[in-house]
């Protein structure tokens, strides 16, 4: 039974808006580092590729904003990891699959993989699985809107919106606009259940 639940906004519709800029910025100079130093990354071969339903969204707000930075938009990709988590048999109903829609070739070109909110790094370990079986990128580079913390594998994004101390038995929560929201909204809530304590 759920005895109290409390709610506060991280992020409203400018901050997620601000945010998705200055990812693309951060990521435009990491690229051009990048070309300059011992990889030799080619920018024009960048591509964005979300991780299926929030991430997606995010990738092509991402690349848009890449656009404005770089002079072209790169090539987007959604990516469907059900059938690579690791909780996909554990007991749940069977799994609905949404599709990956990749329409490009991810060998030989950086790769900027985008998700809402990093939390165990279950995920992004579903998600590389998944786009490695595709090909292989010169190098995979991860974006989030937001970093709770409290990982379990040894996963850190390379560009980070915003990083937010949670516990446990909080939930980062994400509203965007394509998924119904009246306004795009980041949302820390917290539920304490009296069977936990």
């Amino acid at each position: 039974m759920v005895e109290s639940t409390t709610a506060r906004v991280l992020m409203d519709h400018d901050d997620v808006r601000r945010v998705v800029a200055r990812l693309a910025h951060e990521v435009n100079d990491a690229l051009q580092a990048a070309q300059r130093g011992p990889l030799g990354l080619d920018p024009s071969k960048l591509a964005i590729v979300g991780i299926r339903t929030g991430g997606a969204h995010l990738a092509f707000r991402l690349a848009e904003q890449l656009g404005i930075v770089m002079g072209r938009v790169p090539e987007v990709g959604v990516l469907d990891i059900t059938l690579y988590r690791d909780d996909v048999l554990s007991g749940a109903a069977m799994p609905i699959l949404k599709g990956t829609e990749i329409d490009f070739d991810v060998d030989g070109r950086p790769i900027v993989l985008v998700d809402d909110v990093l939390f165990t790094g279950r995920t992004v370990r579903a998600a590389l699985d998944a786009l490695l079986d595709m090909g292989r990128p010169t190098c995979v580079l991860l974006a989030v809107l937001v970093d709770r913390g409290l990982r379990e594998l040894p996963i850190a994004a390379s560009f980070t919106g915003r990083a937010v101390e949670t516990t446990r038995d909080e939930r980062v929560d994400v509203h965007l606009v394509e998924e119904g929201a009246t306004a795009d909204q980041v949302v820390v809530r917290v539920a304490r259940d009296r069977r936990a304590r």
